[in-house]
């Protein structure tokens, strides 16, 4: 293959072109996120052992990148394609960085070439070419995901043409690691999972109540004390608190050594590890290890998930000077551990009750003129942006910051609604949106009989209808969208796992393809396309979506069923006899009525004649 360079103006006529083309080939394999362009082409590239991957150039960055492309690949293929630098001819996968920066071409822009002959990749920078070999691994089998050698005769890639580059720059995953601590080998996991579908911001929740999970050397109690609790198992915030002489046993940290390698690993894959302490609330971790930093200066244990909020002080005394002293060096050691130009302070769900009885808090008020507790947080927030100033790094923090007056540089990360990244941005200020109703996934995915036990709900639906830039916003503010999973009831990777995946295929696609390109029905048979890969890579996900929706109401003494399904197209049956219905009872068509006597409905989804979804049992009294 001849590596070439696509003049901009080439390019918007492909695009041009390929908007006017008919529905997308149907041998060309699904796509998430749905690129800019797809044109399909004439038969198919055969991949082999006498396959290479051909740099245009030495560099030591894109080397790394083919390297992994190609270590990826070695379980199912059952051999490693070699990296040349140079090569012209042969079967090959050309990746090709531009010399001369085409300022036209996005920075994650990247130009995909498939034919009979070999693949050609081009791109402006390594992010685009990184790109483009997720784009790349996605046209070829789901097998390709097995960990295992996979008998196969034949690696055919089809002939295609794509240009594709994100809509948003920021698109984001945040894990908490202090509700529950995953190891270091867990979060490299679930990097290798995100980056398939093009985030690129990994979100650490470092530090909250429950658990302080990063070495900070200035401050050896942080996790001699602050990263351990008393074990407890069951259902978050009804554990009883420690008891007298309870050992703390559960928990973790990561050492510096851990940090360098996540970052690392996170940086040849494109992915920007995003490092957040949350203060000045959530900070009883760091409280019980130095309880001079509190307002009362009592003597704390880690919340191992029991009830304690307003009842113990887990807020930093803002009239303390040691606070912003500890503070400082703390956030010295963040800074020289993450290259990240954004560090997190949180500054959610601060309870000032404490401040408002601490005699310091009060005189501090009076002497600055704050009029309430919220301009004494804004005060503190205010004092942290110089703080990460002075290390050369930005401030993001969760919506509560605009409370009291934003500092004069934050950019926000709105997740109480849209409200507070609508006023951060009409204020001139940067934001990420990440709103609960559209991007927790903690949340309930499906019927909470048949679901893994938390709260409230966010069906993939929901997630695939988020809209990041408001009305009557400058999108040019917006950076981007975010899915945070908390985890208070997610104990282990796999439940993790759950919990992302598929909504976050979903989120991957708000955040990459542009509004008018996505279609929720044609969304879902790509996603479906996706099982097969993560069935074959063995990670865990949701079918959630295929299962019935069931809404129980009374009126004038009878009790109503009302199903509907999220997706579209399925058939749905039922029984009021206790029986296990399938496709030979009765279809549900319309509302109905509990007969006199019945107790429950059972309900199950199908499609073409197969078990689609999980079936699930409502009794009368759930009206």
């Amino acid at each position: 293959m001849k590596i070439t360079k696509l003049p901009f103006s080439v390019l918007i006529i492909a695009i041009l072109l390929a908007s006017c083309q008919p529905e997308q080939n149907i041998d060309i394999p699904s796509l998430i996120p749905q690129p800019v362009s797809v044109t399909s082409g004439e038969g198919v590239f055969e991949l082999d052992s006498s396959t290479k991957i051909v740099l245009s150039e030495e560099n030591e960055e894109i080397n790394k990148m083919a390297e992994l492309f190609s270590e990826n690949l070695a379980p199912a293929l059952g051999f490693k394609l070699e990296t040349n630098v140079g090569l012209d001819s042969g079967s090959s996968i050309l990746l090709e960085l531009l010399n001369d920066e085409d300022s036209e071409i996005q920075s994650e822009e990247y130009i995909l070439n498939v034919d009979k002959r070999g693949v050609q990749i081009s791109a402006n920078t390594s992010a685009g070419l990184f790109n483009g070999l997720q784009t790349l691994a996605q046209l070829m089998p789901a097998e390709i995901e097995n960990q295992n050698k996979v008998s196969k005769s034949e690696w055919q890639i089809p002939a295609v043409e794509i240009i594709d580059y994100p809509r948003f720059p920021w698109r984001g995953l945040m894990l908490d690691v202090s509700r529950h601590f995953f190891t270091k080998n867990e979060v490299l996991a679930y990097i290798d999972q995100m980056v398939k579908y093009k985030f690129n911001v990994l979100h650490l929740h470092l530090s909250d109540d429950q658990g302080w999970r990063v070495e900070i050397k200035a401050y050896p109690l942080l996790t001699e004390v602050g990263a351990w609790r008393v074990p407890r198992q069951g259902t978050w915030w009804t554990f009883d608190p420690p008891a007298k002489g309870e050992k703390a046993t559960q928990g973790g940290f990561y050492t510096h050594e851990d940090i360098r390698e996540m970052v690392q690993y996170a940086a040849v894959r494109q992915v920007t590890i995003l490092p957040e302490i949350d203060i000045p609330g959530h900070s009883l971790a760091l409280i019980a290890s130095y309880p001079e930093l509190s307002n009362t200066g009592k003597n704390y244990p880690v919340n191992p998930g029991s009830k304690f909020y307003t009842i113990d002080d887990n807020t930093l005394d803002p009239s303390n000077e040691k606070v912003y002293e500890v503070l400082d060096n703390i956030f010295t050691e963040i800074a020289e551990l993450f290259p990240s130009e954004f560090i997190h302070i949180g500054g959610d769900e601060c309870y000032k009750g404490f401040w408002r009885k601490n005699p310091d808090c009060l005189a501090l008020m009076k002497k600055e003129g704050l009029k309430d507790a919220n301009e004494l947080q804004s005060y503190f927030i205010k004092r942290i942006e110089k703080i990460l100033q002075s290390k050369g790094k930005k401030m993001i923090g969760w919506d509560e910051i605009l409370e009291g007056g934003l500092a004069p540089e934050a950019t926000v990360m709105s997740w109480r609604g849209m409200n507070g990244g609508i006023a951060a941005a009409k204020m001139g200020h940067k934001v990420v949106m990440t709103p609960t109703q559209h991007c927790y996934l903690d949340l309930y995915q499906g019927d909470p009989a048949i679901e893994p036990q938390t709260y409230s709900m966010l069906r993939l639906r929901d997630v695939y209808r988020f809209e990041p830039v408001p009305e009557g916003v400058d999108p040019a503010l917006v950076l981007g969208g975010q899915g945070n999973l908390w985890t208070e009831s997610v104990v282990t990777l796999r439940h993790a796992e759950y919990m992302t995946w598929p909504r976050s295929l979903a989120l991957a696609e708000v955040l990459w393809t542009s509004k008018e390109q996505r279609n929720w029905n044609n969304f879902i048979p790509r996603m479906e396309d996706h099982f097969l890969r993560f069935d074959q890579a063995e990670v865990k996900y949701a079918r959630s979506a295929f299962d019935p929706i069931i809404s129980i109401s009374k009126e004038n003494g009878n009790t109503f069923v009302e199903i509907e399904t999220e997706i579209e197209g399925l058939d749905i049956y039922y029984s009021f006899d206790e029986s296990y219905p399938d496709q030979h009872y009765p279809k549900y068509e319309e509302k109905l009525t509990f007969p006199p006597g019945a107790g429950s409905v059972r309900v199950v989804t199908y499609r073409d004649g197969e078990q689609v979804g999980r079936e699930i049992r409502r009794t009368v009294s759930d009206g």
